[in-house]
């Protein structure tokens, strides 16, 4: 059968069997952590160095599906130099310090098709501020936001991407796909599964005729992870 024809393995009843109520740890000790007033100062600083022109973003993983700000449009590109990689491990949000989740960034090589958002003219510092609100927590992951190039239908723009080579952060992490499966199929945080992440990626850049196989054959092993792990009739 033809892949476009294929229905994902991973399923929302799968997924479902992984969600768990799990409380919120809170901040890392001995982390510092952006104030309100630090992140307005960090969204003008981005701002200002920000390319003539549009205002774009670049989404390859959970901002393709919960953009978390306002945008007029969105298109096609690609980021040519860099991939998705499950390479950081969460603690929170999407994992827990008894069972760390991991999350995608991008990596150097190959190449990452994803969309690029554009956001209004007005009240864009505010828009910056909530990207950085959902995406960052303190100073650490500011080193991984980055303006890069993308290429838009044969044209080149530039956009601001999170989680873009971030060499020498704390928690980086490669691995092989089946153990990022493993990983994947067990952890879950206070916002939600590792496998519910995946889901929501695959099915979105699927649903924008983005095919990307890495992504497709890692959610075959999940949902063959969770298939063994939660068999129907297990107590």
């Amino acid at each position: 059968m033809p892949r476009s024809k294929l229905p994902m393995a991973l399923t929302s009843e799968l997924v479902a069997r992984c969600q768990r109520r799990e409380p919120d740890p809170g901040p890392e000790p001995g982390q510092h952590y952006f104030t309100e007033a630090e992140y307005d100062a960090v969204a003008r600083s981005l701002l200002e160095r920000k390319p003539p022109g549009p205002l774009w973003v670049f989404a390859y993983g959970s901002l393709i599906w919960k953009p978390a700000c306002e945008t007029v449009e969105h298109r096609r590109a690609t980021a040519f130099g860099w991939h998705r990689a499950f390479t950081l491990e969460l603690t929170r949000w999407r994992g827990s310090r008894q069972q760390p989740g991991l999350m995608m960034a991008l990596e150097r090589g190959g190449r990452c098709d994803g969309l690029v958002y554009r956001l209004p003219r007005s009240g864009q510092a505010e828009q910056f501020g909530r990207l950085l609100r959902r995406e960052v927590s303190g100073p650490n992951g500011m080193r991984a936001v980055r303006w890069i190039t993308v290429d838009v239908q044969g044209a080149r723009l530039r956009a601001l991407s999170f989680w873009v080579g971030p060499a020498g952060l704390d928690g980086r992490m490669r691995q092989p796909p089946d153990r990022v499966a493993h990983v994947l199929a067990r952890a879950c945080g206070h916002l939600g599964s590792g496998a519910e992440y995946l889901f929501h990626t695959v099915r979105e850049l699927e649903r924008h005729g983005i095919q990307d196989g890495g992504l497709w054959r890692l959610q075959q092993l999940v949902a063959e992870e969770i298939l063994q792990l939660h068999s129907p009739g297990e107590g």
